[in-house]
């Protein structure tokens, strides 16, 4: 079963710690979302393998946005 991870605020990609086929654990730091000024790391939400990556660095963002795919 796919686990999305989804971006909790608007704002920009500002790092991408992790490419497609990775595994990681629950609470691993995936990716850094700079919003209103501040660095928001966003975490794995469970174990899995980053199965797609759907953003870029740099990319703005929407709230509830798919950010990376998890199997």
């Amino acid at each position: 079963m796919s686990e999305e991870v989804t971006a909790p605020m608007s704002g920009s990609i500002w790092k991408i710690h992790v490419k497609v086929g990775d595994k990681v654990n629950y609470e691993d730091e995936l990716v850094i979302l700079e919003a209103l000024k501040m660095e928001n790391p966003i975490y794995a939400p469970a174990d899995g393998t980053v199965s797609e990556i759907k953003v870029s660095e740099n990319d703005q963002v929407e709230a509830n946005q798919v950010l990376i795919v998890l199997d």
